[in-house]
């Protein structure tokens, strides 16, 4: 079979969870056969914070999120926990998870994630460049008094 580790399923999940919904069904248009197991559900989680990533935890806001678990043909469970209200994507989404435990792993991480992670890569990485452009050097000058 394949690799269905925590780790490794954490980190797909957490790729289809952050996909563009449009993004997501342009790469996997068609779901397999599959039973609801849990009807797409929209809720709220709360989003915790730290400053500077290692202070103290504090509730930042809430987060619309929609959740769905599917059953393929062959057995396969998938769960999605995905942002926003769109019912379809949680579904496709959870129709993923199932189909990468499976032996189609392989091409569907070649289809389907690699994609989805490169471009989150690259939105990141404009992300970043815009708040570098930003950036603020304070320096101060040595006063000749003290030298």
């Amino acid at each position: 079979m394949t690799d269905t580790s925590p780790l490794a399923r954490k980190t797909w999940m957490a790729t289809l969870a952050k996909a563009s919904p449009a993004r997501l069904a342009t790469l996997f248009p068609k779901v397999p056969p599959h039973r609801i197991l849990r009807q797409p559900e929209i809720g709220a989680l709360m989003v915790r914070g730290r400053m500077g990533g290692t202070g103290a935890a504090f509730n930042l806001g809430e987060m619309t999120v929609t959740r769905a678990s599917v059953q393929l043909e062959t057995g396969e469970v998938g769960h999605a926990w995905v942002q926003g209200r769109d019912r379809q994507h949680a579904l496709r989404a959870a129709a993923v998870d199932a189909l990468l435990q499976t032996d189609r792993k392989a091409d569907l991480i070649a289809a389907v994630l690699q994609p989805l992670e490169a471009e989150a890569q690259a939105g990141r990485a404009v992300r970043g460049a815009k708040a570098a452009a930003t950036k603020v050097d304070f320096f101060t000058l040595m006063r000749g008094e003290d030298t």
